[in-house]
């Protein structure tokens, strides 16, 4: 019996966590409503991911893409053979772990992944690059990347701004129509290096780094901003972009068991 599919692509979005006060009495999830209706205003399902990392492998089955989506903290500069230097870090050790094993999920499937802000950063670490882990300790003459501490949670303060530079003949150069645009920026934390195989397809000004993807893949790109605002056309551009390699692998790699055959295959590889 052949499986019935939904005309919309379904997109897993990763959710922030905090524990106990505050909203509740217990740990409790979270994620501004703008993550999931921007990728409903272009047609597809998003769908929340909780960190149940033993369940990685069945939420992604479901999907047709991912989101890793920013938070109020901080990839552990051990993932990148760092000791922490910066006392402005935040760790959340459960939720990295379960964002890791959605992203080396989603990758083994060639599964279109979108790395926002926090998410962009762990795409760069896990394939093989390193961070600055504190902006103004790194690079004292940068721009002003974000105007407070707790990123996620500004309080209603105005946000940082800047234009980025598209890098041209790169993925991210093909989803935007535009050279260089202005960009909300909220993030103390930014890629210094990449590894192989990875690219930069977007700078700062003053040389940060902005935007990264994967070479060898149809859609696996992280951005250091937050299009889901939509501010400017081009956030608009980008999502519409993902969305529809969702659908293309919705229709082309899901519905055929093509992707799960794939991650197999590269799982057994790995294990080599």
């Amino acid at each position: 019996m052949s499986a019935n599919f939904p005309s919309k692509p379904v997109i897993g979005v990763t959710l922030d966590s905090e524990e106990a006060g505050g909203y509740a009495d217990f740990p409790w999830y979270a994620l501004r409503q703008n993550y999931m209706a921007s990728l409903a205003s272009h047609g597809a399902v998003p769908l929340a991911l909780p960190h149940h990392g033993e369940l990685a492998e069945e939420y992604l089955s479901l999907c047709d893409a991912i989101v890793v989506t920013g938070g109020a903290f901080d990839v552990s500069p051990a993932l990148f053979n760092e000791q922490q230097s910066s006392d402005q870090i935040r760790l959340k050790p459960a939720r990295t772990e379960f964002e890791i094993a959605i992203i080396q999920g989603a990758m083994r499937r060639n599964m279109p992944l979108l790395g926002i802000c926090g998410g962009q950063q762990l795409l760069a670490v896990l394939t093989g690059g390193t961070l600055h882990q504190h902006i103004p300790d790194a690079l004292p003459d940068a721009l002003e990347h974000s105007t407070t501490v707790d990123t996620e949670n500004a309080g209603g303060k105005k946000r940082a701004r800047h234009q980025v530079e598209i890098v041209a003949d790169t993925l991210l150069a093909r989803c935007v129509k535009a050279a260089r645009y202005e960009v909300n920026s909220s993030h103390h934390q930014a890629v210094k290096s990449v590894g192989e195989g990875c690219r930069v397809n977007a700078f700062a000004p003053d040389g940060v780094i902005e935007g990264i993807e994967c070479e060898g893949y149809d859609f696996c790109l992280g951005v250091q901003w937050h299009p889901e605002y939509q501010q400017h056309e081009q956030d608009q551009q980008l999502l519409a972009a993902f969305v529809s390699a969702a659908t293309h692998y919705q229709q082309t790699m899901r519905s055929s068991g093509r992707a799960m055959a794939l991650a197999m295959n590269r799982l057994g590889k790995a294990d080599e």
